[in-house]
């Protein structure tokens, strides 16, 4: 449910240039930059190139992020931000920022033609960030890049990488700027964040694996229109005709944005359509025939096509990819950017720690196979989106008739919320995921999964704190969080498992909290567990109390230099997502 990368797909460069150390930096004039300027190049300033450009400066990275585009030409694009993503931004401090040039969206109604057949509430999952926020794209951009110059870095627009080079120790580029310089640089890390046509992604040989979606095309465009249904903050629209579908949901400024998934009959017609033919499929699939559309917002027409394309791997040495660089689906669903977005919130972290060398490169793989294989499950899963795609008649006839008695379930609707929202994601499958809880100990998170947002109270220093907080407050992203049940923390406790987080050159701050408002232990786990939360917010281990020998053994195993250093342990070694 949403709409995102609404431009459609860029055909995506050769893949025939071998690896990234074989292609050649090329000639260049105009000053150059020296890798000691600069820690990462970041290519590409859209949502997720600016979210990894904050998360790297948060962590004490130097940035440089560039973009081809005039700083002026942006697009209103995606417009849907799920909770996680939510998440993932308030970890980085703009969440706030965000929700206040948005509107949440509250309650969708489900129209088949003439018919109301229920509507889908939203906000049932645990989070501060609970409903989806509408927010256009360059808004979203805009706000980023004014949190990025608050840092102390500004983007570099009308800046075009033509060239990369890796090495061992560094990656080298060429920069086209607009005045027609050629500029040779370099910088110990490179990251391609600039879409499916990824310059990065090409000069690394990586393949963009998959092939074109056929049979679907996406009109869509922003308006405000004279309906009988009115204009309600808060509340959306999905109209299903065979065929068919239309999101319709509401703008921040007022009027909507209208998305229609239709089939494709006419191959050929590639133009943006007119406003009159955006008009006419809104008044034909929601069987208005009197419906007018007037203008709002920012002014925006686009039709799309698309492949469904995953990268082979997404790191290859020194250079790196993220966002529609490295994985890239129709808009079903609308959660391409925030996938992005997600990933780009995993990426800097681990980046930033392998840079300090609190981890070894391999830590960078895990970045990899993640990200991957949440890239992968969402193809598999947007195929089988009945509510978005369209469908034949009889298909429609069909989901339909299903569509009341699911909407009408308490637990339909907290499923599919849970779903929509990304918080019931997990990193299950992931080398930096250890689930070694005791053996009747299967309440709470496992590893790999969100660790939930519930209300706690702290014990610190030996001093409780009676006032309730939400436990995503405690996190932090340039730490990890080691949680355990504060009836546990005694004296000698405390110092055990200070003693074994000394092994980790990073942070780990310890945390004993008490929950505020659930019966027993639930949320939190077995109070005889303990839980090593990732920067990211993942849970990483499950273990004991008791054995902080497994404390000890995960982080030697993350540290860069450890006898078990990720990638060299069986146990530990980067499984690969396919």
């Amino acid at each position: 449910m949403g709409t995102d990368r609404d431009t459609g797909e860029d055909e995506p460069g050769s893949t025939g240039r071998g690896t990234g150390s074989s292609s050649g930096a090329g000639s260049a004039t105009g000053a150059g930059t020296s890798a000691g300027d600069v820690d990462v190049c970041v290519v590409g300033a859209g949502p997720v190139g600016l979210t990894l450009a904050i998360g790297l400066r948060l962590l004490g990275l130097r940035v440089r992020i560039v973009d081809k585009a005039p700083a002026t030409k942006r697009e209103a694009r995606a417009l849907v931000l799920w909770a996680r993503a939510g998440e993932a931004f308030d970890a980085l401090g703009v969440g706030e920022t965000l929700r206040r040039n948005g509107v949440e969206l509250d309650v969708v109604t489900i129209h088949a033609r003439d018919r109301v057949l229920g509507e889908l509430t939203t906000g049932w999952a645990r989070s501060a960030y609970a409903r989806p926020l509408s927010i256009e794209q360059h808004d979203i951009e805009r706000l980023l890049c004014t949190e990025l110059a608050r840092l102390g870095t500004g983007v570099e627009w009308n800046t075009e990488l033509t060239d990369v080079k890796v090495h061992n120790d560094r990656a080298e580029f060429t920069l086209r700027h607009d005045d027609g310089t050629v500029e040779s640089a370099a910088a110990p890390w490179i990251v391609g964040c600039e879409g499916t046509a990824s310059v990065v992604r090409d000069r690394l040989g990586i393949p963009f694996e998959g092939r074109r979606r056929t049979g679907l095309q996406v009109v869509q465009g922003n308006a405000r229109p004279t309906w009988p249904l009115g204009e309600e903050p808060g509340r959306g629209h999905i109209f299903l005709a065979p065929r068919r579908s239309l999101l319709v949901f509401p703008l921040p400024g007022g009027g909507y944005r209208f998305s229609c998934f239709r089939d494709d009959p006419d191959p050929t017609l590639t133009a943006a359509p007119a406003f009159d033919e955006l008009r006419d499929l809104v008044a034909d699939t929601a069987r208005m025939p009197g419906l007018r559309l007037g203008p709002a917002g920012t002014p925006w027409l686009n039709r799309a096509r698309f492949s469904d394309r995953v990268a082979a791997r997404l790191r290859c040495g020194r250079g790196l990819l993220a966002g529609d660089a490295a994985h890239a689906w129709a808009p079903v669903g609308g959660h391409g950017m925030n996938v992005g977005i997600l990933g780009a919130h995993n990426l800097a972290w681990k980046l930033a720690a392998v840079h300090h060398g609190h981890a070894g490169e391999e830590l960078l793989d895990t970045y990899s196979d993640e990200q991957r294989l949440l890239a992968v499950r969402y193809i598999r899963e947007m195929r089988f989106n009945f509510m978005e795609l369209p469908l034949p008649p009889w298909g429609y006839r069909a989901f339909t008739a299903t569509v009341p008695v699911a909407l009408a379930r308490r637990g339909f609707q907290q499923r599919l919320d849970l779903r929509l929202s990304d918080l019931g994601r997990s990193q299950r499958d992931s080398a930096l995921s250890w689930h070694r809880a005791g053996r009747l100990h299967r309440s709470g998170p496992r590893a790999g999964d969100r660790m939930p947002d519930v209300t706690v109270t702290t014990r610190l220093s030996d001093r409780p704190s009676p006032e309730p907080a939400r436990l995503h407050t405690l996190l932090g992203y340039e730490y990890w969080t080691l949680l355990l049940d504060a009836s546990r923390a005694r004296v000698e406790v405390l110092h055990a498992l200070r003693e074994a987080c000394a092994v980790l050159p990073v942070p780990v701050r310890i945390l004993p909290v008490t929950p505020w408002d659930e019966p027993g232990s639930g949320p939190l786990g077995h109070p005889d567990d303990l839980r090593l939360v990732r920067p990211d917010g993942y849970v990483g281990l499950v273990a004991p109390l008791a054995r902080t020998d497994l404390l000890r053994d995960y982080l030697t195993a993350f540290a860069a230099d450890g006898p078990g250093a990720v990638g060299g342990s069986p146990q530990f070694r980067p499984r690969r997502a396919h």
